[in-house]
């Protein structure tokens, strides 16, 4: 048993080491109280810079906006995305971004060598149904109907090279081998082959239907049948060659030589658009909706240039409300939908296609500054 003289030094031991543990305890508990509140008062003093980044900036008097909505900049034409219409090796790229081109002009070439085979043999059977109905006799009228068939066909194959001679004549110029001369020579004649295929078949539709010419012979069948097959092969050709549809510039490439293209692909062959002008695409929280009006004034502003503002003016209010496309952080059960906005921009200063801005509408009536 232990002595009495022992079990008061056990029971001082035990009083001192519980001492010192509530004292650490209160000191640490202390600490992180303190801790916690200049982060609190730190915070509360950034407040106000932040919210003069990210919402109306110093100065602003939030009566002068109707409404602020998040967009993005975009051509004047919208970003056209053009996929593959079909499964195809890229077989060649003829531009690259920031390029300008005009409406019909090469971009893209898939592979084709078995579609011009196909082409080769059709027009080895035109050629050889061509003859064998010359070689018969026939009426004048079945004559005259035969040489407006041939004209026509005739001037869809001059239509077809002349599109091949502005091909060459524009990746020539892009290649240093050409000039701009050339290009709108070739344009011209292809426009002229068009005029003559146009007066040909008016031709034809009123030759057949003014009556009395015999219906075609069976040597007359089998080359229209051959013609269809040529204009078969020449559409499937074509629909290897990736153009522009519209006077634009190439906004961005997601392709190169040898990689498969596919028309289910996540993300376009090619993005173009007309940047001659520039508009945001603004997304107007649905309360808002009924305050936005077209041609309403509106002033756009981001982050990557402060203190500039640009004006635009309201061009187009989408006729349905639907959920937002621009993302800004996570949406949450709150979120509401969006109507788009369009806002033409009078002169589009350093924005750059892509940047995300604010837009500031400006309630009518209003002074401007």
């Amino acid at each position: 048993m232990m002595s009495g003289n022992t079990m008061r030094q056990k029971k001082t031991w035990i009083f001192q080491r519980t001492w010192i543990f509530r004292r650490t305890w209160i000191f640490q508990r202390t600490w992180i109280f303190l801790i916690g509140c200049a982060l609190m008062l730190g915070s509360m003093a950034l407040a106000p810079a932040i919210l003069a980044q990210d919402g109306p900036r110093t100065g602003d008097d939030p009566k002068r906006w109707q409404a602020v909505a998040p967009g993005r900049v975009e051509p004047w034409s919208g970003e056209i995305k053009i996929a593959a219409p079909v499964i195809a090796a890229i077989g060649e790229v003829l531009v690259k971004p920031t390029d300008k081109v005009f409406a019909g002009e090469l971009l893209i070439r898939l592979h084709d060598e078995e579609v011009r085979t196909r082409l080769a043999t059709a027009e080895a059977q035109v050629a050889m149904r061509r003859r064998a109905r010359n070689d018969q006799t026939a009426a004048n009228r079945v004559i005259d109907r035969r040489r407006s068939e041939d004209a026509v066909a005739d001037a869809e194959r001059a239509a077809v090279e002349a599109r091949a001679a502005i091909d060459a004549a524009s990746i020539a110029r892009r290649a240093g081998k050409g000039s701009d001369s050339d290009v709108e020579k070739a344009r011209t004649a292809y426009g002229r082959t068009l005029d003559r295929l146009r007066q040909d078949r008016n031709e034809l539709r009123k030759l057949v239907n003014d009556g009395g010419v015999p219906l075609p012979a069976a040597v007359d069948g089998q080359l229209n049948v051959a013609r269809t097959e040529l204009a078969g092969a020449e559409a499937a050709l074509e629909k290897l060659m990736i153009r522009a549809p519209i006077d634009g510039t190439v906004l961005q490439i997601n392709g190169r030589a040898g990689e498969l293209a596919s028309p289910s692909a996540t993300q376009p062959l090619l993005v173009l658009g007309n940047v001659s002008k520039l508009r945001v695409r603004a997304e107007v929280d649905e309360r808002d909706f009924g305050d936005i009006k077209i041609g309403q004034v509106a002033l756009v502003r981001t982050n990557a240039f402060r203190g500039r503002e640009v004006a635009g003016k309201v061009s187009s209010i989408a006729p349905m409300v639907d959920a937002g496309r621009i993302n800004r952080g996570q949406r949450g059960a709150t979120d509401v939908n969006v109507v788009e906005v369009l806002v033409d921009l009078v002169e589009p200063g350093p924005l750059a296609v892509g940047m995300k801005v604010d837009v500031y509408f400006r309630p009518e009536g209003a002074p401007t500054q």
